[in-house]
């Protein structure tokens, strides 16, 4: 075990050696930073990938059922029919449509989805976001609406007041085709924490959407509620072997090109920032080329005394493994120690330089969600750990091709 003490020995360089030092603290730190910035960065995007899915999935569907042309007429049917399904929880009809809110001069344009608010809870968390008024506010025939706190401030309206939404599907008259108007009061405020849904959904009771867009008895489609979403495929697939004249689609294929974008993201942000850590662990390269041309003397006196090149060799891997065992460790904890505290550090942060990070009508949260991957965790720490390995061959190869004779002539 000569190797290893010989090994640690040399990881603290004398006075004369303080520049050695420095440059190792700094490969050291190199790690350090690399190992965190990537911890950070993952456990940001995971939280940010959970947290906008979760609220993605809390006011929207699981999976979906609709008809080709979008009019499902014998939905009761369809409802008992997937419900039969043992991953399902809860079924809802819903009518779908577009249209312009305009109070005043302000006009926007938004997605009016048509509920049933004795059974949209069973589909959505829409009850549990209400901020104003109450879901079940929602009479047939009374066309009041709820709509997204960032809507109704946009708007400048707020619960009881008056709104007119336009329709597309207009009236043909002798004059030509006008819009249909239809005036709503505003029975309450939801607040998704989802800026799309905040800003662009207002939801009326099913049987005036029916009337509003002329649909007769048929809703748009049904949506369903899983056990498990991560399941959500598998489901609907089996959902539409008992259903093959319908469309059966998940969560999954409703927002694809937002899931693959995040996955695509995360995977090329874990290559650029693996390749710091690379960076930052081959500087150790430099440094121990330094001690083994500083250590040189020692290293033909071992050598005489009867030291193996292979011994040599072991004494200096020790050496650079060391410091990055010291990085990688550091790395680790500070990273996970900022990821697990991101929540209180982000706000600090925001009051400091008097700004906010992420703006709610830029993205789609607006606060830094993270969590962390005990796997990512892992797979972090080992690639680091091998790359500074990686790192410390040459150097320890050198040194192994130390000729004593050469080493000891001006000693």
């Amino acid at each position: 075990m000569y190797e290893l003490l010989i090994g640690l020995r040399y990881t603290r360089a004398k006075k004369r050696n303080g520049f050695i030092s420095f440059i190792s603290l700094v490969s050291i730190a190199g790690i350090a930073l690399g190992v965190a910035a990537l911890i950070i960065v993952l456990s940001v995007m995971n939280g940010f990938q959970e947290e906008v899915r979760n609220r993605i999935l809390g006011m929207a569907s699981h999976i979906t059922v609709t008809s080709p042309d979008n009019a499902l007429y014998d939905w009761p049917s369809t409802i008992a029919t997937s419900t039969k399904n043992q991953h399902v929880r809860g079924a809802a009809p819903y009518v779908m449509g577009q249209g312009l809110f305009t109070n005043g001069s302000q006009v926007k344009g938004v997605l009016v989805r048509g509920i049933d608010p004795a059974q949209e809870p069973k589909v959505s968390e829409l009850a549990d976001k209400m901020i104003n008024g109450k879901l079940n506010a929602l009479r047939p025939g009374e066309f009041s609406v709820i709509l997204g706190w960032a809507l109704a401030q946009e708007l400048g309206v707020t619960t009881g007041d008056k709104v007119t939404l336009i329709t597309p599907q207009g009236q043909v008259t002798p004059a030509g085709l006008i819009p249909r108007l239809r005036q709503f009061t505003i029975a309450g405020i939801f607040k998704a924490d989802y800026f799309p849904y905040d800003a662009n959904l207002a939801l009326i009771h099913m049987t005036d959407a029916q009337k509003l867009y002329r649909t007769g008895e048929a809703v748009t489609g049904v949506r369903l509620k899983i056990d498990d979403l991560f399941k959500a495929r598998e489901v609907a697939r089996e959902i539409n072997r008992t259903l093959p004249d319908l469309i059966v689609a998940d969560w999954s294929q409703e927002n694809p090109t937002y899931f693959r974008a995040v996955e695509i993201e995360k995977r090329m942000m874990f290559i650029i920032l693996t390749l710091i850590v690379a960076v930052a662990a081959f500087n150790l390269v430099s440094t121990l080329v330094m001690i083994v041309t500083d250590k040189q003397a020692d290293i033909a006196i071992l050598r005489t005394l009867g030291a193996s090149p292979g011994s040599i060799m072991k004494i200096f891997l020790v050496n650079g493994a060391i410091s990055g065992v010291i990085g990688t460790g550091a790395g680790v904890l500070g990273g996970v120690l900022v990821a697990a505290n991101i929540d209180t550090i982000v706000p600090f942060i925001e009051r400091v330089i008097g700004a906010q990070i992420l703006s709610a009508d830029v993205y789609l949260i607006t606060e830094l969600p993270s969590k962390i991957i005990p796997a990512d965790v892992i797979s972090i720490g080992v690639i680091s750990l091998l790359l500074s390995l990686l790192a410390t061959l040459y150097p320890s190869w050198r040194a192994s091709r130390v000729n004593p004779a050469e080493a000891l002539r001006y000693e």
